[in-house]
């Protein structure tokens, strides 16, 4: 992946990145697109999954930070 292409991932909003995976995943479970190219939108699929992932471990993290600091129990 290309640094501009990271840097571009980087700033694309947890929902934006969803809808980009959503779509990798229409077009490799269509089977209409050569082998090549459903390579390459499986790698993009697999960071584009990482970093939800990562988006979502962050959350859950302040959402457990926030309710330790108020007594709560999540």
């Amino acid at each position: 992946m290309h640094r501009l292409q990271i840097r571009r991932e980087n700033k694309m909003s947890f929902e934006k990145k969803l809808e980009e995976l959503e779509k990798i995943v229409t077009a490799l479970e269509s089977g209409k697109i050569p082998l090549d190219k459903a390579v390459e939108l499986y790698g993009e699929g697999m960071k584009l999954s990482l970093a939800c992932r990562k988006e979502i471990d962050e959350a859950k993290m302040k959402i457990t930070v926030a309710g330790e600091k108020d007594g709560t129990e999540i």
